[in-house]
C-alpha cells in the first residue's frame, strides 16, 4: 500500500519529476520554515478552539452570515497536526491518503464545512484578481477539495463550500511596537472534488513505475536547474 500525503498529490499536478525525487529518493529542495505562518495558524486555531469549547459561532461566521459554529470532534487534534491528519485507505486501489485540515466547522443541519488558514501582506488585497493572475491560489483550491473528499471517505456529509481563512499583514503602519496587525478576510469557495480519488491513483501509478519524468515547464526548481545547467555547459 502507497503512503500518500495531501501535498503529495499537489506536487505530482504541480511537478512529476520533483514528485518522484521526493516520494521515491526523500531528494526535495531545500526551503526555510514558514515560522510567522505557522504563528497565525497555530493562535487562529486557538481562537477556534475557544469557541467550540462553548459550541458558540466565531464572530466572523456572524459578520459572514454563516449559521455553523466549529466542530467539536474526539479526533479533531488529530486531524489537524501534521504528523496524524485524516486518512483514507483503500485496500483495492492499494492507497492511504491523508492530510492535516486547519479545522472545520459544522452547520445546523450536521453538514461540515472545511477551512483553511493562509497568510499574505498585500497593499491591496484582491482574492479574484490573485486567483485570475497566479497559480497558486488554484492549489489552494485543490487542498480543501482534497480535505472535502477525506472527510466525505470517513463518512461525513460534507458541504460543497469551503473558505479560506486569509490574514493579510498590515506593512504600512506608523509605529511597530512589535505588534504585527492583520487584516481578516474570509473567501467562500464552491468546490468540486470529484477528481481528487483519479489524482490520487495517477500519482501512485506513476511511483509504482519506472518511469522518470520531465521536468514541468511551470516549476521553479526543475526551470532553475536546467538553467544552470545550461550555463555550465556553456563556461
Amino acid at each position: 500500500m502507497i503512503k500518500i500525503s495531501r501535498s503529495g498529490v499537489e506536487k505530482f499536478l504541480n511537478c512529476k519529476r520533483c514528485f518522484v525525487l521526493e516520494q521515491k529518493h526523500r531528494l526535495r529542495a531545500p526551503s526555510l520554515p514558514f515560522t510567522l505562518n505557522m504563528a497565525v495558524d497555530n493562535l487562529c486555531k486557538n481562537e477556534f478552539d475557544y469557541y467550540r469549547s462553548k459550541q458558540k459561532p466565531h464572530p466572523i461566521f456572524i459578520q459572514n452570515n454563516i449559521d455553523a459554529v466549529p466542530f467539536k470532534h474526539e479526533l479533531m487534534d488529530e486531524w489537524r497536526n501534521n504528523f496524524k491528519g485524516i486518512h483514507h485507505k483503500d485496500h483495492t486501489k492499494g492507497f492511504d491518503f491523508y492530510g492535516a485540515v486547519d479545522d472545520v466547522w459544522v452547520k445546523p443541519s450536521g453538514e461540515l464545512i472545511i477551512s483553511d488558514v493562509k497568510t499574505t501582506s498585500k497593499k491591496i488585497f484582491d482574492w479574484d484578481k490573485t486567483f485570475n493572475e497566479y497559480e497558486y491560489p488554484k492549489g489552494y483550491v485543490r487542498q480543501l477539495e482534497m480535505y472535502q473528499w477525506l472527510f466525505r471517505q470517513n463518512g461525513f456529509k460534507v458541504s460543497d463550500e469551503a473558505y479560506l481563512v486569509y490574514f493579510n499583514g498590515l506593512k504600512d503602519e506608523q509605529m511597530f511596537n512589535q505588534q504585527l496587525k492583520f487584516e481578516l478576510h474570509l473567501i467562500k469557495i464552491k468546490c468540486n472534488d470529484e477528481w481528487v480519488e483519479n489524482a490520487i491513483i495517477s500519482a501512485c501509478n506513476l511511483l509504482s513505475s519506472d518511469e522518470y519524468p520531465q521536468g514541468s515547464k511551470n516549476c521553479m526548481t526543475c526551470q532553475y536547474l536546467k538553467n544552470r545547467w545550461n550555463i555550465k555547459q556553456k563556461i
